[in-house]
């Protein structure tokens, strides 16, 4: 069946999208009953975060629009040290789109929310003339232990830079479907709930966390430095790459400082943590080829050195495709 703009008038048709695709998904005692907005269980201090998510191709190796736009919102949370409780999902669909492939991307959601430890508790669909797209709006909550306190503002020099995987697959994985090469590399789009959950209860002295995303870890790392009034110094020939990525970036001429994940994150704390830190990631799911990559200093900005030194900034301009 195709979507139609009927399927987006709040009528009959609206009803039997949603109870064909969304219900039997997402259902949890919250959702079911159906009110305007869901009434839950709440917390002293909590983190709020919102997103959306217009990625092409809407499906791809290693994951979909659905999957990621959980991961994406999850995984925004985690790095102020808030542990994911809801999340809402508003999806707007475009005339002509394919149930069948949406009911792939919302079951693809429900898994991924159940594998991050969420519950999906509100959502809304709205269909507009289109070629068949689908975007999706996310509303993030999550609750911050009243001893966590992590900040972009708290990184000192000193402290070490811990990456926790590999970079660029996201980015090379959704470019390569969209100019058409046949390749191996797959999105690395994850949830980061059992990693993060693992350095807090490890009781590491987390000052700063980020998820590495659009702009990819230079515009990360500049960030946290103005955030900081730090600067950041990285061992480039410590970042992790896959050999897939690194040869697809060659080609390109891409700089994988730029490329984008959806499941990696940047830890900034003391040095002395740095190696405990590491092994907790690579023992997590999703963290296996995490690595120290660099080092807090004095001076603002970022700089890399392979023999030499160079300083890396900002994403400038587009960073073509846009990955979510």
């Amino acid at each position: 069946m195709k979507i139609t703009l009927a399927h987006g008038s709040g009528g009959m048709a609206t009803a039997e999208l949603i109870d064909k695709v969304f219900a039997e998904r997402f259902s949890n005692p919250a959702l079911d009953m159906t009110e305007d907005c869901a009434v839950v269980d709440g917390s002293k201090k909590i983190a709020v975060t919102t997103d959306s998510f217009v990625v092409t191709p809407l499906e791809y190796k290693g994951g979909d629009i659905g999957r990621l736009c959980i991961c994406g919102t999850v995984n925004d949370l985690l790095m102020r040290g808030a542990f994911p409780k809801y999340i809402t999902c508003g999806f707007i669909i475009e005339e002509g789109m394919d149930t069948e492939q949406l009911e792939r991307i919302a079951s693809s959601a429900a898994d991924t929310a159940k594998e991050a430890g969420v519950a999906i508790i509100a959502g809304d669909t709205k269909v507009i003339e289109g070629k068949g797209g689908l975007y999706i709006n996310t509303a993030g909550v999550g609750f911050v232990p009243e001893n966590v306190n992590i900040s972009a503002a708290l990184c000192r020099p000193g402290d070490a830079v811990v990456l926790s995987g590999n970079l660029g697959d996201h980015h090379a994985a959704i470019l390569s479907h969209r100019m058409g090469i046949e390749n191996d590399i797959e999105s690395d789009n994850a949830p980061l709930v059992g990693m993060v959950s693992a350095m807090l209860d490890a009781g590491l002295d987390i000052h700063a966390m980020r998820d590495v995303t659009r702009g990819g870890l230079g515009t990360v790392l500049n960030e946290l430095a103005s955030a900081s009034n730090c600067g950041f110094e990285i061992y480039e020939d410590s970042i992790p790459v896959s050999s897939g990525t690194a040869s697809f970036a060659a080609i390109l001429g891409l700089d994988t400082m730029h490329m984008g994940n959806e499941g990696r994150l940047v830890a900034v704390l003391p040095k002395e943590q740095a190696e405990r830190a590491c092994s907790i990631m690579r023992g997590c799911k999703y963290g296996e080829n995490a690595a120290i990559i660099g080092t807090a200093c004095e001076k603002s900005g970022v700089s890399t050195r392979i023999g030499g030194r160079r300083n890396v900034s900002a994403l400038m301009g587009e960073g073509l495709p846009r990955i979510c």
